[in-house]
């Protein structure tokens, strides 16, 4: 069941992700909760993070300038800073393209020794953040995946893939991903988040490149087998090009099922109209010990896009908030 929160107590939240589908996930609970912890991907490696990470030695700033953002005060100071933080400059100089928040976080982390952690609180406390983020490890991560291309011509059908950029770009079937170094260094508060969480969320977000990472980083795997919290996974709306070309929605679930290697999943949710095989991704559900939850949490306006509103509706009827 995992562990429930004390009655009448907002539930402690450790939401884990990348990018768009995590600020998604971040936008509905904090509708439901301020005990809200982000830990966000480190393998990002195109763009403004690409160019930052290799130039200098620091984590991959973007998708945790996203999470920060997401995650704003609701007051007009807050919601100004976050959109400055999300402005990128334009021209064709050498700053174009780069995110205002990409260089502050670099910037500050750089002030404080390389120290992110640190980085990351004074930037959330200066936007009134509605929660905490962090860094999945302490160190940038690559992400190196064996890709079966689609030419079946090819003699070399299945080849080895380095970077989230390259994966995400090839088009095949990714069959198996890794992370490299293959055991970082986690971040005490990361493990400390999780070992206190009532809830641990999956999803949205790019499966392979977003959503997998942390199950495939050891000390993180670890602490979620050990935890009692309820872990809660939010399913896609569609497939992803060039990642999950043609999945359904349970073979997005087998998929992350096949890296829990021990950590329990209690609750999928998936939007209603998204779903062709009810049957099937029922059956696929059951056999993991978990229950489904089919309900609207996609736009209303048919965009293949989480609403905010909608998911929070449905992530606190899984775990019993208000």
């Amino acid at each position: 069941m995992g562990r429930v929160p004390g009655a009448g107590s907002p539930p402690r939240v450790v939401a884990f992700g990348g990018g768009h589908g995590l600020a998604a996930a971040l936008a509905a609970w904090r509708r439901i909760t301020e005990q809200l912890t982000a830990v966000v991907t480190v393998a990002d490696d195109g763009g403004s993070s690409g160019r930052i990470r290799r130039e200098m030695p620091v984590l991959p700033p973007g998708d945790l300038r996203m999470a920060m953002a997401a995650l704003a005060g609701d007051e007009a100071r807050a919601q100004t800073l976050a959109a400055l933080f999300q402005h990128r400059f334009g021209g064709s100089g050498v700053l174009a393209g780069h995110p205002v928040g990409n260089l502050l976080l670099t910037g500050l982390a750089e002030m404080h020794g390389g120290d992110t952690v640190r980085a990351l609180d004074e930037l959330c406390e200066l936007i009134g953040a509605r929660g905490r983020v962090l860094p999945m490890a302490d160190e940038p991560l690559d992400l190196v995946a064996r890709v079966e291309t689609v030419d079946r011509d090819d003699p070399a059908r299945v080849r080895t893939i380095r970077g989230q950029v390259a994966i995400a770009a090839t088009p095949g079937r990714v069959r198996d991903i890794r992370v490299s170094p293959a055991d970082p260094v986690v971040h005490p508060a990361v493990l400390e988040a999780i070992a206190q969480a009532d809830v641990v969320s999956l999803g949205p977000g790019s499966w392979y490149t977003s959503v997998l990472p942390h199950l495939l980083v050891p000390r993180l795997r670890a602490a979620l087998a050990e935890s009692e919290a309820r872990v809660v996974v939010v399913l896609n709306l569609e497939p992803q090009p060039g990642e999950t070309d043609g999945f359904s929605p349970e073979e997005h679930l087998n998929v992350l099922l096949a890296h829990m290697d021990g950590v329990a999943l209690h609750s999928v949710i998936a939007d209603a109209e998204s779903v062709v095989d009810r049957r099937g991704l029922l059956n696929a559900v059951r056999r993991c010990g978990a229950e489904l939850l089919l309900a609207p949490v996609a736009e209303p306006d048919g965009a293949p896009r989480h609403d905010p509103e909608r998911l929070s509706a449905a992530l606190a009827s899984v775990v019993g908030a208000r």
